[in-house]
């Protein structure tokens, strides 16, 4: 059968998982629902105060869960359950609480302290960008760059000057030759970055390095110690859509008055009154020019310099040109990089958007795809990967191509999923910022295992972990507890809770059928000793 939303196939290839056993028998019944032993169990172990070996503990328990069920059994009498808060407020629950399995929180961890370790220092690089012809391309159009690339390393390496190579290709047009001052992690294409901080040794070149731009060579020019986070406050000086004066938003005229405005500073006028006075900056006017603290690479390059290069307290810049105009920058203050624990949210966040959420993802993919016996059939992913070699994966004729191939790619447990069923999740998700049609494919084929994986990871989350469905059972009955309680006990005088809460509890007790499983709660020792084993 043709399958083609693979994920229904898969739903539909998992079993059951069997509500009963012999090890968990029903312990108490409650207007007439039973509820098995693990439930019990569960909640009692999460109470340090219950002993359920000791006799005179057990009772007490065993009364505090019957009225707690009871009253679960009056909130659903009167329909709590049904309200549209309700299921909102438990679906939010589920939602977040299945979310906490579907990943790996230590390997997450590792990725994203990894990228937080390599921000401890910048890189100042140089690089020669051999172009490639297009925004898409496949691997016939890479070969001309590439040999190019190639082969001005092997020169370079050979004794060539890396910046005289460099220059003299880009005035030939055959490539370009750029000094950048520094890259920080997160802030550069994934690949330059990774070839750029993979070198050791100032003075050291990569082999190309293929990104979406082209081909690169990357030379390591320094290594900057991170400076920290700076406090600066600035005026801004830029053109005034109301100037009266024809020649007011001439470059010298802003350059002038932005001068007036420094000598003013200098010689002791209060920085804050003349922003509040002068500045165009709207966001921190009323603050008098005061900025947020911010790092390297959070603010447009020559403002970011200028302000780290202030060294003592209360330093003031000159006039500084941007494309927003011209600045006056006051330092106020110096601070270490914030710690990992502050930057982890913002890091993550970072992370698992573009490329970088395979690497920050990897370590659940791994552990998953171990779980189901992942598979893969090299032979079956060579065929396709090949037609990359003439078809972008996004173009028409790919996908008519890879529809016709019927051949096993991946298996999953026993579920096997064929290379025309790949073909189809790339049509409806063709989900890649790659340019290169190598790196387009690799990209959504992982993506299309990580969907996998994922979807079998839910359909089977209480084989694997039985304590969901018991914390989504406990946060259910919470809820309406919560609600009942409220409005019969809670809600009123505190000095009548307690008459309330008694005369609840018998009305309950003799509105619903109790029935306690009296053999199991004397074999209670057995039962823990085989949960334990």
């Amino acid at each position: 059968m043709k399958k083609i939303f693979v994920w229904i196939i898969l739903c539909l290839n998992l079993c059951e998982v069997n509500a009963q056993d012999k090890n968990n028998p029903v312990v108490m019944t409650v207007d007439g629902k039973d509820i098995p032993l693990s439930e019990f169990l569960f909640l009692a172990q999460k109470d340090a105060s219950v002993n359920l070996l000791d006799k005179k503990s057990l009772t007490n328990y065993v009364e505090l869960f019957k009225n707690f069920k009871l009253k679960v059994a009056e909130a659903e009498s009167k329909r709590y359950h049904e309200s549209l808060n309700f299921n909102d407020e438990l679906n939010s629950y589920k939602s977040q609480l299945r979310d906490s399995y579907l990943s790996d929180k230590e390997g997450e961890a590792e990725a994203i302290r990894k990228v937080y370790d390599r921000g401890k220092e910048m890189l100042s690089v140089s690089h020669i960008l051999f172009r490639l012809p297009s925004t898409r391309f496949v691997s016939k159009d890479t070969i001309d760059a590439y040999e190019k690339a190639y082969e001005t390393y092997q020169r370079i390496i050979g004794g060539e000057d890396f910046t005289a190579t460099g220059k003299a290709l880009t005035a030939d047009s055959i490539a370009f030759y750029e000094e950048i001052d520094y890259i920080f992690p997160l802030q550069a294409m994934k690949p330059f970055e990774d070839a750029a901080y993979s070198l050791k040794n100032v003075g050291d070149i990569s082999k190309p390095v293929r990104t979406n731009l082209g081909f690169h060579l990357i030379r390591l020019d320094r290594r900057i110690k991170n400076p920290g986070r700076v406090k600066v406050a600035h005026i801004l000086i830029a053109p005034d859509e109301n100037a009266f004066e024809p020649d007011a938003n001439t470059e010298s005229a802003l350059l002038k008055k932005a001068t007036a405005i420094y000598e003013r500073a200098i010689k002791g006028e209060d920085f804050a009154a003349l922003a509040r006075e002068n500045t165009a900056d709207m966001a921190s006017v009323n603050s008098g020019g005061e900025m947020p603290y911010f790092g390297p690479g959070e603010m447009v390059r020559a403002f970011e310099q200028a302000a780290f290069a202030l060294k003592d307290t209360g330093e003031i810049s000159k006039p500084l040109k941007t494309r927003y105009g011209y600045h006056i920058i006051k330092l106020l203050n110096k601070a270490d990089r914030l710690p990992y624990e502050e930057m982890e949210h913002s890091l993550y966040t970072a992370m698992r958007q573009g490329e970088w959420n395979f690497e920050l993802f990897k370590s659940f993919e791994d552990r998953e795809k171990q779980k189901f016996n992942y598979v893969l059939y090299p032979e079956a992913y060579a065929e396709l990967q090949k037609l990359c070699d003439d078809y972008h994966p996004e173009d028409t004729t790919f996908y008519n191509r890879a529809s016709q191939l019927t051949n096993p790619l991946i298996k999953l447990d026993e579920t096997v999923f064929l290379q025309n069923e790949f073909a189809e999740y790339l049509r409806l998700y063709p989900f890649s910022a790659k340019s290169y049609a190598g790196d387009f494919f690799y990209d959504v084929f992982r993506q299309f295992v990580r969907t996998l994986v994922t979807e079998l990871e839910k359909r089977t989350l209480s084989d694997y972990h039985p304590e969901f469905d018991q914390l989504v059972k406990e946060y259910y009955d919470g809820i309406l507890l919560f609600e009942i309680s409220s409005n019969r006990v809670w809600d009123k005088p505190v000095e009548e809770q307690e008459k309330l809460e008694a005369e609840w509890i018998e009305e309950l007790n003799r509105k619903y059928e109790v029935k306690l499983n009296q053999k199991v709660l004397k074999n209670l020792k057995k039962y823990l000793k085989k949960e334990r084993n």
